[in-house]
């Protein structure tokens, strides 16, 4: 389980490393752009990530130290600093709150990387470090993706983490799917390039992730990460590559009502 903490973290700073040399030139007005994340501008989505570092540093201490979780009146403590900020303020934090983070994780011994568990501050049980950074991994990929949106419709999720969030994208399919606006059950097979992969997108009540079904109802073909883009709701047609094409009874617009993104 260390080797992939190991992997998970080294991917979490070459996200950061990436992220921090963009925003370390963003102008005033490049940080009000409209972000690739639904209403709001690229201060905001900094200041998420900002305050989401800041939060998860108090839960990796917490795990630490033997004291929990941080608790709701620290957590919205947090939120309000960070919805007070200037925009330039937000960019300056967002890359100290972020490097804090990151270090923390580097700094655990191989020891704590197996054996060590992680609270979390909403009703879930406690994450081993691998489980915790894929986490944090998958809401900084992505928000990095709405920051660099902003510039133009052509980014990508980067190819570092890729691998890593398709073994845990199940999770946030389950989360952040609306199965009913479907109207109907149905069974896909997804093909994903860079890496390769086969498996099934199950539809029904809820949505999980399984082996490909024998008779799908639809194939989907799709690199890896339009895939994960799909599933986090970053899927609008002019963030969708040429090779992405969907055969059967359902259509992208379809698969786009399922995942409407967060």
């Amino acid at each position: 389980m260390s080797e992939r903490a190991d992997r998970t973290i080294t991917a979490l700073r070459s996200g950061l490393d990436d992220l921090a040399a963009l925003v370390r030139g963003l102008t005033e007005q490049d940080l009000a752009l409209p972000s690739g994340a639904e209403l709001w501008d690229v201060s905001q989505v900094l200041s998420h990530l900002g305050s989401g570092a800041q939060i998860s540093l108090a839960a990796v201490d917490g795990a630490l130290e033997g004291t929990g979780a941080p608790q709701r009146d620290v957590i919205e403590g947090i939120w309000a600093r960070w919805d007070a900020m200037s925009r330039a303020d937000r960019a300056a934090e967002f890359l100290t709150a972020n490097e804090a983070l990151v270090r923390r994780l580097e700094d655990l011994t191989p020891h704590q990387r197996d054996t060590l568990r992680v609270p979390l501050w909403w009703p879930a049980p406690p994450l081993d470090v691998a489980g915790f950074t894929a986490l944090r991994l998958s809401e900084f990929t992505h928000h990095t993706w709405d920051v660099r949106a902003a510039a133009g419709p052509a980014p990508t999720l980067a190819p570092e983490a890729v691998d890593l969030l398709l073994d845990t994208v199940a999770m946030l399919a389950g989360f952040a799917a609306k199965p009913g606006r479907l109207g109907r059950a149905a069974e896909v097979t997804v093909h994903t390039t860079a890496p390769d992969r086969t498996f099934g997108l199950l539809i029904g009540d809820t949505v999980t992730l399984g082996p490909a079904p024998q008779t799908p109802d639809a194939v989907l073909h799709a690199p890896a990460e339009w895939w994960l883009r799909l599933v986090a709701g970053r899927h609008a047609p002019r963030h969708t590559p040429p090779e992405v094409r969907v055969t059967g009874t359902l259509t992208l617009d379809d698969l786009r009502k399922i995942f409407p993104g967060f």
